[in-house]
């Protein structure tokens, strides 16, 4: 019988060209942030773990749950399908940030006023994708609202009130 196992007293080569670290500078919230981070942390981790913003959610880390949903340049995106290098010099925007210190953003709110969630485990996400939405301006109506938001998961099945909550604030700025 022959043995096929690997000679773990081989050297081992190091991989040429890539870095071990990367300074990354972030404006997330209006604060700056210079990380020093191996290329393939992504965004998500880079907020939670490097920048210790927590609200930003890790769901699935597949880009599928919206849970990691932030705000780069007032347009929305999966937190964790995004590497924290590709980012450099961009202006993030978490839940954390879209109060106005004391004063809420007309969608925090509105999810507490509909009761817009349950666990709140996807709430983070769920407001950051719906400003971005309506930063958008494509959603006309509720049924462009499901669908526009279709990328946010709840698992305890708020729909009803989290779409009445955006529908609120979406009156309220016609």
């Amino acid at each position: 019988m022959k043995n096929d196992a690997t000679v773990l007293d081989a050297p081992i080569q190091k991989k040429q060209g890539l870095p071990e670290y990367e300074l990354v500078n972030l404006t997330i919230n209006g604060q700056f942030f210079k990380l020093k981070l191996q290329p393939w942390v992504s965004l998500l981790d880079a907020i939670r773990e490097y920048a210790g913003l927590t609200g930003t959610k890790k769901g699935c880390d597949h880009g599928q749950c919206g849970a990691c949903t932030v705000l780069i340049n007032g347009k929305r995106i999966n937190s964790c399908l995004t590497l924290a290098v590709m980012k450099d010099g961009e202006a993030i925007t978490t839940i954390e940030g879209l109060s106005d210190g004391t004063v809420n953003h007309p969608l925090q709110d509105a999810f507490i006023e509909h009761d817009a969630f349950q666990c709140g485990y996807c709430t983070p996400g769920q407001i950051c994708s719906a400003v971005g939405m309506l930063n958008e301006g494509r959603a006309n109506s509720l049924e462009d609202v499901q669908e526009l938001m279709s990328g946010n998961i709840c698992r305890c099945g708020a729909y009803n009130n989290i779409n009445a909550a955006i529908m609120d604030v979406k009156s309220k700025m016609a």
